[in-house]
């Protein structure tokens, strides 16, 4: 993908995929605002992202909060003049305990942030790709939203919901030149799945026994999967979701 001067904004990419894309991104040129949450979380990738020689913004916000969402992208605007592509990446993870003993403002809370979080995001900067006639929408999804997975009441669903939502709009602003898909990734290696392996959640054996290529994915490769979205291979795709996943949720 050749620099045009595009512009991005990455929900929740100070880490993990999130970290991962805004990296990706910025080495093709794409100026990027990266979101995040906790003070100083972004400190590493934004200097990562300058010592390569890119250009990106920091914009601490909460996405499930309209107030948030609409200073970030009149920050963005101020700074870049437009957004051309939004990857809503923002999440937390499920307690992943047995239902009856989940905390339910905590079940509320992970739904707010990634199902609201989708849409006010997408809801605020459609505002500028409409007046452009042109943007790119990317929304992380999960296998986890395509399958039933124990004691993941939140996530699962919010997942689900998302690659719905992903139609909806898609089909919406389709006649504005904006293209709306969602990338659902599997097990993939980022500080949370490591969190998870050491303390005994999930088992890394277990996983890979599961995944048909044996291994656990990374970051990168969902990054890769996001340019193509953005790139102009992708112009006459909108309303899917692609699973990228080692062919996990192809099992019988």
């Amino acid at each position: 993908m050749a620099n045009f001067d595009f512009v991005a904004l990455v929900t929740g990419g100070s880490r993990g995929i999130g970290r991962a894309i805004s990296l990706a991104m910025a080495r093709k040129g794409i100026e990027i605002g990266v979101n995040y949450l906790r003070e100083g979380s972004a400190d590493d990738v934004l200097k990562a992202i300058e010592k390569e020689g890119g250009t990106a913004i920091g914009l601490q916000g909460d996405v499930s909060k309209e107030a948030h969402v609409t200073a970030m992208v009149a920050k963005m605007v101020e700074k870049f003049g437009k957004i051309d592509y939004l990857i809503n990446n923002a999440g937390m993870s499920d307690q992943i305990i047995p239902v009856v003993e989940q905390d339910n403002s905590y079940w509320q809370r992970l739904i707010d942030i990634h199902l609201r979080g989708t849409y006010l995001c997408s809801k605020e900067t459609a505002r500028i790709m409409i007046k452009n006639n042109f943007g790119r929408i990317i929304n992380i999804a999960s296998v986890v939203g395509l399958r039933g997975f124990p004691r993941r009441t939140a996530y699962g669903p919010a997942k689900a919901a998302i690659m719905n939502l992903t139609k909806v709009l898609a089909i919406e602003w389709a006649k504005f030149n904006i293209t709306v898909n969602a990338v659902a990734p599997g097990a993939i290696r980022t500080e949370m799945l490591e969190d998870f392996i050491q303390r005994g959640i999930f088992s890394e054996k277990e996983l890979m026994q599961k995944i048909p290529m044996g291994r656990l994915g990374t970051g990168d490769e969902i990054a890769e999967v996001i340019l193509f979205l953005c790139s102009s291979g992708a112009n006459y795709i909108t309303g899917e979701t692609i699973v990228v996943d080692g062919g996990w949720s192809s099992v019988g």
